[in-house]
């Protein structure tokens, strides 16, 4: 037997704890498994060399061979299986070194074509009590055997290994948990861009192109498309359709419940999927197959337990959306069926409200307009038949005619004011006050004046020069409907910290304590407006004597006081 001398082996183990530093170094497992064996094989002298990893359960889950040709490998029909020499030493946790294999008793487990081997040492590659691996050497090329010095060397190596794996295995983790983590951000970001999408819009168009834009994107799918239930029927319609081959997914744009991929997700609330739509008799649309999709997707979009829709996916590739994926798409059905619903509600709450109004005006024509222009022709005609026996009676009712049409005018206009409600622009509330005052003069044709800043400037925020705004806009509507005057006036002046806007006429007043409904709720509504932005508003009228509307609001700034002129 060659024996090193001490200063041969101290020199091995210095070389080989230099390489194993730059062995642990490295984070990539399977970099790590190859620096690994060829170390191995050049530190021993072997003409052979392999390292298998096992899992928690000791299947093998890697396994590199050196030394062999390609040829070779290619002829070899497995890699060991944990039998003979092998699994001798990964059940006895033990270093085991032969002379000759085929002497020994535990050579079973060769497969058929391995090339044939002689002397052998194999060493566990252990990290506290669990067993990682091991490290296969054959045929010392410079001696019959392997050594108790190989022994030393190999064992100096395993140790390394073990801590090279385990480094590499824990990387390997918090990658995959980084990963994840990042995924789920990803998720959460999606997730959050269609809630802000959905928040901002009542708009069913909107809703339904946004959404699926976003979907299509995320899953980067070549088409996508939604369908509506019908109200009062168990049909789905085809509503949108984005991306590639629309002719071909509008060859069946209508489903009932429970038909086709569309009506069983709907008839079911649960996504459907398939990735052999060509196999899939549930799947009824031809044409789509023929334009080459293969993977498609059905989600629900459900809404208070009732499905309001469907969305659908599809791409040409052999993907498949994992459980994630579809949680991801079912929280978004869900989201956009929510909202969906929430702007068909917010629609008929639209259409109940024109149908209240037009209730409401035409009971204010039948009631005030229709009933006076009713008198006046029923005085014209009294006149008509006394006009040759009765003449100065006549007259007088021809005049109260003349008077009841001129009063009806005044109403016609006012109700025009009612039925045309301005919006504040967002421009200078002086020119928004100046757009209020030029309608008004038109449509009652009562003298109107307005003064304000010299410089027509006043620093306010959007939200406060639109409530005085709609203050002044209330209080004309009032004016023109109630106050029978002959002149107004509009004042906006600033005082310290606040904007204030007076509206004055000299109509025929009334009694704040015995005010009718209608103009109660005129007033109402000028104190909601100025107290949400943190203002108010007092009226002052006497019968005979006219009303003034005094309004205020916080200033955006401290700016100098300007009292009108």
């Amino acid at each position: 037997m060659v024996l090193l001398t001490r200063e041969q082996i101290e020199a091995r183990l210095v070389a080989l704890h230099r390489a194993s530093l730059v062995l642990v170094s490295d984070l990539s497992l399977d970099t790590v498994l190859e620096r690994i064996v060829h170390l191995a094989r050049e530190a021993a002298g072997a003409r052979y060399a392999a390292l298998g990893v096992v899992d928690d359960r000791g299947n093998l889950e890697r396994f590199i061979p050196v030394g062999m040709e390609a040829e070779e490998m290619r002829h070899i029909a497995h890699p060991p299986i944990g039998l003979g020499l092998i699994g001798a030493i990964h059940a006895e946790r033990r270093i085991i070194r032969v002379p000759d294999i085929a002497q020994d008793a535990r050579k079973v487990g060769f497969p058929p074509k391995h090339p044939p081997m002689t002397s052998f040492l194999g060493v566990p590659i252990i990290s506290g009590n669990q067993i990682l691996g091991q490290i296969y050497l054959t045929d010392k090329e410079d001696h019959p055997e392997f050594t108790q010095d190989d022994e030393r060397v190999i064992e100096t190596l395993a140790a390394y290994a073990a801590v090279a794996i385990g480094n590499a295995r824990l990387y390997e983790d918090l990658l995959t948990r980084d990963q994840a983590v990042l995924q789920r951000n990803r998720d959460l970001a999606l997730l959050n861009s269609v809630g802000e999408l959905l928040a901002s819009t009542l708009k069913e168009d909107e809703i339904l192109e946004k959404t699926l834009a976003q979907v299509m994107e995320y899953l980067q799918v070549e088409a996508g498309e939604i369908f509506l239930a019908e109200e009062e029927a168990q049909m789905l319609r085809l509503a949108l359709h984005s991306g590639d081959s629309a002719e071909a997914f509008w060859t069946k744009d209508r489903f009932e419940f429970g038909e086709g991929f569309v009506g069983i997700a709907a008839e079911t609330c649960k996504p459907v999927i398939t990735t052999t739509p060509e196999r899939d008799v549930r799947f009824l649309r031809q044409a789509v197959v023929e334009a080459g999709f293969r993977c498609i997707a059905c989600i629900p979009l459900a809404a208070r337990g009732s499905v309001v829709g469907v969305m659908g996916v599809a791409t040409r590739s052999e993907r498949h959306l994992d459980q994630r994926e579809l949680g991801l798409l079912t929280a978004i059905g869900t989201w956009a069926g929510i909202t969906i619903e929430n702007a068909r509600l917010a629609q008929q709450a639209r259409r109940l409200a024109v149908l209240e109004e037009r209730e409401r005006i035409g009971m204010d024509l039948h009631d005030g307009i229709i009933q006076s222009i009713y008198g006046v022709g029923l005085a014209l005609d009294y006149a008509r038949m006394s006009i040759h026996e009765q003449p100065d009676e006549a007259q007088q009712k021809i005049d109260q005619a003349i008077e009841s049409l001129n009063r009806t005018i005044r109403d016609i206009r006012s109700y025009i004011m009612d039925l045309r409600p301005r919006q504040f622009r967002g421009e200078g509330l002086m020119e928004g006050l100046a757009r209020l005052v030029d309608e008004f003069r038109a449509n009652t044709e009562l003298d109107i004046a307005l003064t304000g800043p010299d410089d027509g400037q006043v620093a306010l925020s959007t939200a406060h020069a639109t409530a005085l705004f709609h203050i002044c806009q209330e209080a004309l509507a009032n004016i023109a409907k109630h106050s029978l005057a002959s002149h107004t006036s509009i004042d906006l002046w600033t005082a310290p910290g606040r904007a204030l806007l007076e509206i004055s006429d000299d109509g025929q007043g009334f009694d704040l304590r015995k005010m009718s409904v209608t103009l109660g709720h005129g007033l109402s509504n000028m104190h909601t407006r100025a107290h949400k932005v943190g203002g108010d508003v007092e009226v002052t009228s006497e019968p005979g004597k006219g009303t003034t509307v005094l309004a205020w609001v916080p200033l955006s700034n401290n700016e100098p006081a300007h009292k009108p002129k």
